[in-house]
């Protein structure tokens, strides 16, 4: 399948990760609206909101677009699909019903257990049975995960290792959420994590390399959670053995729970799983690509995306395969300082973008034009990718480059891509 030159696409977000979609459906042959975008996209229209659907539609229909490719989750949380369905504009991405799988921790936690998936332990509370939560945490010593129910832009959960962080973070949560809420206690797992990203229809998905995201703010997996400090892919201890694994305790039950709840899913599926000595176990879904994971798998990826898009919305995904490129793709976040907190200062001049060699990839987060100058609009400001034979060659020529760009306060993680190889053996068959 060949998809024609110059297909018009309306690209909804406006983060590194779209800015990773639209480089990439573009080399494909598209040619991409990203609404609202931000001061690094090109074609970024910011006065049109990623959920104003009417005006979105308006879009659509005056620049003759009949393909909808939508980047975040809360488009898809409010039901972008759904708003679509029966008109010409097919969009990719799941309906309300499958984005609630993202949308509700709750939800989905049921879900995988209706399903068979293999996960973690999980006790659900709302926010006035605190008490019964504390408890319950005060019972697992504390080792347990908190996660909020809604949509938290990946800021909703508290990995705790004693009753005393425990604690804080019932607290934190509650100071955070005002009214009524939901939350989960889940047991703590241990073991490395890895994302586990595919296309699918519903019924076929095709995988995209496994890959890897630093979640913690500071070196050695230590500080607060954030949105993700940087990625890799592919992921070297991520096998044949374990990717089987994975498919069977994981992926196919998911799909057969898709069908058999019969929502609409024809987007991409986001996996994220931590490799237990008793298997693997499923901590979250997402219904849409990673941030940072996009930076570097859209790259790493030979395949058209477009084209592989065309054949999940056409049911034609069955024919399709999907090729990676060789090597090594790293990505490395450069943020605000005082990112992930509420509150941080932004609008600082941001130089040497244009002092990047050919093999570095910048994709813009959080960037907008004051005056003709770009500056800093948010945390994660910018993403750098590069790529190399092996993952140390990547790491290195990242970092090596990382430092020609500069905003005040710039903060980089600086182990992306080094933490210790584990090995991965399953104690037990599922």
């Amino acid at each position: 399948m060949t998809s024609p030159v110059n297909t018009p696409v309306v690209l909804l977000g406006g983060g590194a990760r779209e800015h990773a979609l639209a480089w990439k459906l573009t080399r494909d042959g598209a040619t991409v609206h990203v609404l609202p975008g931000n001061g690094g996209i090109p074609n970024s229209h910011p006065d049109i909101s990623a959920t104003d659907f009417p005006a979105i539609q308006a879009f659509c229909e005056a620049h003759d677009v009949k393909l909808l490719v939508v980047g975040p989750e809360a488009p898809l949380a409010a039901g972008v699909a759904d708003f679509f369905a029966g008109s010409d504009i097919r969009v990719f991405g799941p309906s309300r019903a499958g984005a609630v799988l993202e949308s509700s921790k709750v939800w989905s936690k049921e879900f995988m257990r209706r399903h068979g998936v293999a996960t973690a332990q999980a006790w659900q509370y709302r926010s006035d049975r605190m008490s019964q939560a504390r408890a319950k945490a005060a019972e697992l010593g504390g080792q347990v995960v908190v996660k909020y129910d809604g949509l938290a832009a990946g800021k909703g959960v508290y990995v705790c290792s004693s009753v005393e962080e425990a604690e804080a973070a019932l607290t934190d949560l509650q100071a955070q959420h005002t009214g009524w809420f939901s939350f989960l206690l889940e047991e703590k797992l241990i073991g490395p994590e890895i994302s586990i990203i595919g296309i699918t229809d519903g019924n076929r998905i095709r995988l995209l390399a496994p890959s890897q995201d630093h979640k913690q703010l500071l070196a050695g997996d230590q500080g607060p959670n954030t949105g993700g400090m940087g990625a890799y892919c592919p992921v070297p201890f991520c096998d044949d053995n374990v990717l089987a694994a994975i498919r069977r305790d994981i992926i196919d039950p998911t799909l057969q729970g898709i069908q058999h709840e019969q929502f609409s899913f024809k987007g991409f599926l986001y996996f994220g799983i931590m490799l237990t000595p008793e298997g693997p176990k499923l901590l979250e879904y997402n219904t849409r690509l990673g941030d940072p994971e996009a930076e570097v798998l859209l790259p790493a990826l030979e395949s058209s995306l477009l084209e592989l898009i065309e054949a999940t919305l056409d049911g034609t995904l069955a024919r399709t395969t999907v090729r990676q490129r060789p090597g090594c793709y790293l990505g490395v976040v450069l943020a605000s300082g005082g990112y992930p907190a509420a509150q941080f200062p932004t609008g600082f001049p941001i130089t040497g973008i244009d002092q990047l060699p050919p093999g570095i990839l910048a994709f813009h987060g959080a960037t907008r034009r004051q005056g003709g100058q770009l500056v800093t609009s948010g945390g994660r400001v910018l993403v750098l990718v590069g790529h190399g034979q092996d993952l140390e060659e990547a790491v290195a020529q990242v970092y090596r480059e990382a430092g020609r760009v500069q905003f005040q306060d710039v903060y980089i993680r600086p182990d992306i891509g080094q933490r210790p190889e584990p090995t991965v053996v399953f104690s037990e068959v599922r």
